[in-house]
């Protein structure tokens, strides 16, 4: 009878942890990617339609998670007995729709960690992305000033912690503040040789040397902080 009630519960936590791993699975850019080739897999892209069109991952479906409606909608031809693999750019709204697929009764449901600025610093490939002529790191660092500091600002038009990080910007400009600004989602090598991993990255270079980095929306105080 012991061994009958250890075998149970056994069977009831094993039951509990597969259950809780397959509702909350978070897969590295490689595993992730290795795993997308199976069959039977839907792949869900939660960014906008602008970051999509910038380069996707083969034949993922979109549906943009800051468009309640849209998300909604679209998520509705997704089959709930399929698993469902999802990503976005860094991975804090994939995170969050995956959530809210969980909560609708999808049954597996795996995250990209890092989103797709992880799966660009592994050189996995994407589809659609624009043919843009890419910056040599080694010329990017040649442009900076050597006898200055300055604050580089590395972010896309998309992006909208960089939408809201724009009139300060602007402000520390009209102090006298030496920006360079560089499009990471057009840039994305030169984005990836400078380990922005998160839109907007802020790198405050002195002699033309990196000296403090902060990454995601920021007060003036903290930038401010950093040129110091």
């Amino acid at each position: 009878m012991k061994n009958f009630t250890k075998a149970i519960i056994s069977t009831f936590f094993l039951t509990i942890n597969f259950y809780l791993f397959s509702q909350n699975q978070e897969l590295s850019p490689s595993n992730f990617n290795d795993s997308i080739q199976n069959r039977g897999i839907q792949l869900l892209d939660v960014r906008t339609s602008n970051e999509y069109n910038q380069g996707h991952i083969k034949d993922a479906f979109q549906a943009d998670w800051n468009s309640s409606d849209q998300f909604k909608e679209r998520v509705l031809s997704l089959d709930k007995n399929k698993p469902v693999y999802v990503y976005c750019l860094a991975g804090s709204r994939s995170s969050a729709a995956q959530k809210w697929l969980i909560k609708e009764g999808f049954k597996t449901v795996v995250n990209l960690k890092g989103g797709i600025n992880a799966w660009n610093l592994e050189d996995l490939p994407l589809e659609g992305k624009k043919d843009v002529e890419q910056i040599k790191l080694s010329d990017f660092l040649n442009s900076i000033p050597k006898d200055k500091t300055i604050l580089i600002d590395i972010g896309a038009e998309w992006c909208p912690p960089c939408k809201k990080m724009k009139p300060i910007i602007e402000e520390l400009e009209q102090e006298g503040i030496v920006i360079l600004k560089i499009d990471g989602g057009a840039q994305t090598q030169l984005a990836k040789d400078l380990k922005a991993e998160t839109f907007p990255t802020f790198i405050v270079y002195r002699n033309g040397i990196e000296s403090k980095r902060v990454s995601g929306a920021c007060s003036k105080t903290k930038l401010k902080e950093l040129l110091d």
